[in-house]
């Protein structure tokens, strides 16, 4: 994995390898956090993949698998390049659209970012803001809080 990560050189190769290969391996929780301090461009954006599509696809984690990465999207939104900005704001995105307990806490995430003097930053949350607080999002949301009738 280390060896593919190293020579990414593009945000499709990138994310194809990391959604149809790492996020299935026993590895991902673990590279998903190393990756995001890496300062190679596309392993850090491949460490946000990571946490993207493992909030998407692992449907058994418990929430606080989710947990760690909140602050380390909150530590990595000032990194201005294209690529890792918008994979931070997929991730937290995707967070958010777990359930309505996770969707808070991205929520506040998005919050602090938008307080920090970080041109990137901002965006992240204003963008994640409004897709998280969207109608569509929270209805579906409040549909899979509700017990079964």
């Amino acid at each position: 994995m280390e060896s593919w990560a190293r020579d990414f050189d593009s945000w499709d190769v990138c994310d194809g390898c990391c959604m149809n290969l790492f996020e299935k391996t026993v590895f991902a929780y673990r590279k998903a956090v190393e990756w995001s301090s890496n300062d190679a461009e596309f392993v850090k954006r491949a460490g946000f993949v990571l946490m993207a599509r493992l909030a998407v696809s692992d449907k058994r984690a418990e929430d606080s698998r989710f947990y760690e990465f909140l602050p380390i999207m909150t530590r990595e939104a000032i990194d201005s390049r294209n690529y890792v900005k918008k994979a931070v704001n997929w991730a937290l995105r995707q967070v958010g659209k777990r359930n309505v307990n996770l969707n808070r806490m991205a929520l506040d995430t998005a919050e602090g970012m938008r307080r920090m003097d970080s041109k990137s930053a901002r965006w992240i949350a204003s963008d994640a803001i409004r897709e998280l607080t969207s109608e569509a999002v929270q209805k579906r949301l409040r549909g899979r809080s509700e017990p079964p009738g």
